[in-house]
């Protein structure tokens, strides 16, 4: 963030102080968690660790929204012994997903129950007065993350199934899931979900899925985005490259080649595909200058879309998490549960992915300074002491769930 915007958030805030910090500089990162109570750390996910070393060496405990890599899942057996605690996935998706699922999961075996399958599904994405360019999308932060999201590999459990999806086949894999009152989203597999078994308590479960949701069109464009090469992250020569230039390039197209009728041709497009469209719409056929003078494939990409994939002034975004479980009661009866959650961000006022990743990680570091989690180490919001309060008090600013249930 810079440091200017940052001003302006904590502007009029007696207990406010915003300061530019460059984490490349370790001594000054060690200073300033030395001096706070507790670190809540929005930084991009390769550098928690970072933050993590200096939070257990100054002894504070942590706060993030990122899921819990590797690099930060070691640190667990030194932040236990220190008596700390690194509370992570503790925003949206990682976050209110992991605690509504267990408040729910909670409730069926406080029953006598078992739950025998789990489906989720969760997106962020323009509100539908706001869905108003081809790609169905539009982004308030880097694009880089959710572009990057479409070159990993799936795992799920599906009806006692082990599914494999590779990366160049995720886009392949598409559900079309029915919200009510809102139409039909596209769905495809989230990276790994087998682990949440275990973690969610469930390991007998049947199904297990975690997915994300897009508007149509998304996977098909994303799918012929990443076969043309434009999420390649090796980096090359872009001075005075035009965008068509660089297309062709790619493709090691001639110039006397007619560009989007080999293109539809190469990616064996039906013809009613709107790829081309997208693509053209987006800049990426126009003989402007591209603005760098080295990057990537996916640079390149990714500056184009911040620039056409933005959201105007006083538009909404909107948020859709919902959970589908498949439960049994203690006499072997089943029943369907779901429970959704939609919200819209505030015209010309927080955006609804700021209120539902910032919330949570806000009422987590309090009930870490208030001292009421007694677990130690690496955690994530999977248990009562945590998702309890913390969806308790969201449901004050309006992010509230919709339960139904169907017997079968």
């Amino acid at each position: 963030m810079e440091v200017e915007k940052a001003q302006r958030l904590v502007a009029g805030r007696a207990n406010g102080t915003a300061l530019a910090l460059n984490l490349g500089d370790e001594a000054r990162l060690k200073k300033e968690i030395g001096a706070a109570d507790i670190v809540v750390s929005l930084v991009p996910n390769t550098f928690h660790p970072l933050v993590a070393k200096h939070c257990l060496g100054e002894r504070k405990n942590l706060v993030t929204t990122s899921y819990v890599n590797e690099a930060m899942r070691a640190f667990d057996d030194e932040v236990r012994n220190a008596g700390l605690v690194f509370l992570n996935e503790v925003g949206l998706d990682p976050g209110i997903d992991h605690m509504e699922a267990m408040r729910v999961i909670d409730g069926v075996k406080a029953e006598g129950g078992r739950v025998l399958g789990f489906t989720s599904w969760c997106g962020g994405l323009p509100a539908p007065e706001a869905n108003t360019n081809p790609f169905g999308y539009k982004f308030s932060w880097s694009p880089r993350g959710v572009l990057l999201a479409g070159k990993s590999a799936a795992h799920y459990l599906k009806d006692g199934r082990d599914v494999l999806v590779p990366a160049e086949d995720l886009f392949e894999h598409i559900t079309m899931v029915p919200i009510a009152g809102l139409g039909d989203f596209e769905g495809y597999p989230n990276r790994n979900s087998v682990p949440y078994a275990e973690l969610y308590g469930i390991p007998d479960t049947q199904t297990m899925f975690r997915g994300t949701l897009r508007y149509s069109g998304w996977c098909e464009t994303l799918k012929k985005i990443g076969e043309i090469g434009l999420l390649d992250t090796a980096e090359r020569n872009l001075a005075g490259t035009t965008y068509i230039r660089f297309v062709r390039s790619l493709l090691g197209m001639p110039a006397d080649w007619n560009l989007k009728k080999t293109l539809r041709d190469r990616l064996k497009l039906r013809p009613d595909s709107k790829v081309i469209d997208r693509l053209e719409w987006l800049g990426l056929f126009g003989e402007e200058p591209i603005p760098l003078g080295r990057g990537s494939a996916l640079d390149v990409l990714e500056s184009l879309m911040l620039k056409r994939l933005r959201y105007a002034a006083n538009e909404r975004d909107m948020i859709i998490l919902r959970h589908e479980f498949l439960v049994a009661n203690r006499t072997g009866r089943r029943a369907k549960l779901a429970s959704t959650l939609i919200d819209y961000g505030v015209p010309g006022g927080d955006s609804s992915m700021a209120r539902t990743v910032g919330y949570p990680a806000a009422v987590g570091a309090r009930l870490l300074l208030e001292g009421r989690v007694g677990r130690k180490g690496i955690l994530i919001p999977v248990y009562p002491e945590i998702y309890g309060p913390i969806l308790d008090e969201i449901r004050r600013f309006g992010i509230v769930f919709k339960e139904e249930r169907e017997d079968l």
